[in-house]
């Protein structure tokens, strides 16, 4: 009897545990499926009381007023190309003294280490002003460089890595490189780097998903709607006296999307990223 109650409450609190993993899936998940929703309506069937939860048909309506309305296409074309080199810049540095701080004993090492980490504490607004006068000095305004250099390596990337190669990266791997004739830089890019994969993986989401969304400093550096980002160019689409809500609501899908592509692809590496060290044998 004491075995049926056991497996009982097992089960129940297996059940239990499924509601409430399908109550929080569904509220996470709606959210986007709205956003689908209201790009396939017009702004006053999206404002309707009670709320349209099926899809309408003015998806491709919607769509053609977007692509009339702003260059979306080049826009989408300089956030992709912001993001992706400010990613690999990102993953090369950031690994690069991620891997030195790990493995190797210099001089300083820990004062830079605390120095580094107490830069994670200033908020970015603060840096806005300085980093605009840098920007303004080096003839960088008003282009898209201006916003790949800042973010080639941020104190939050080099922790994460560090951390990453104190727990994945043994010592002995290193040791054994060096008994083969190994240098430092092929330590890092043969030893360190393919150990690393899941952890790159995760900073590279992580960096990308940041570049892409940045609204505030693009908003500050640029000035030419030609080299304005997707987040840029698609607050352009607020009027003054009228907002087309469907026609946002398109945009702001087409700029989901590739992050979503991109989570689905590198999504078992970000798993294995954050589950390092979890179990300890």
């Amino acid at each position: 009897m004491l075995r049926v109650n056991d497996s009982k409450r097992a089960s129940i609190a297996k059940l239990f545990l499924y509601v409430c993993l399908a109550i929080w899936l569904i509220f996470s998940i709606f959210p986007f499926y709205w956003l689908i929703v209201s790009a396939t309506r017009d702004t006053s069937s999206i404002f309707a009381y009670p709320p349209h939860l099926t899809f309408g048909n003015q998806f491709l309506s919607n769509a053609h007023q977007l692509f009339l309305a702003i260059p979306f296409l080049k826009s989408m074309w300089n956030s992709l190309y912001v993001a992706v080199l400010s990613t690999g810049l990102s993953l090369f540095f950031c690994s690069l003294a991620g891997f030195s701080f790990a493995k190797f004993n210099f001089p300083g090492k820990k004062v830079l280490f605390l120095i580094m980490l107490g830069t994670m504490m200033i908020p970015a607004q603060l840096n806005m002003v300085p980093l605009f006068v840098v920007m303004k000095s080096l003839h960088w305004v008003n282009t898209l460089t201006a916003l790949i250099v800042p973010s080639a390596a941020s104190a939050f990337g080099i922790f994460w890595i560090r951390q990453s190669c104190e727990s994945s990266l043994p010592d002995d791997l290193l040791h054994a490189g060096r008994i083969d004739g190994c240098g430092n830089f092929r330590l890092y890019y043969h030893v360190a780097l393919p150990t690393l994969r899941p952890a790159l993986a995760a900073l590279g989401i992580f960096n990308f998903m940041a570049a892409w969304n940045d609204y505030m400093w693009p908003l500050v550096i640029l000035n030419d709607p030609n080299r304005y980002t997707l987040q840029v160019m698609l607050s352009t689409l607020n009027g003054i006296y009228f907002k087309n809500y469907g026609m946002v609501m398109v945009g702001t899908l087409f700029a989901t999307i590739p992050l979503i592509i991109l989570f689905f692809i590198f999504s078992r590496k970000l798993m294995g990223a954050v589950t390092i060290g979890a179990i300890k044998s």
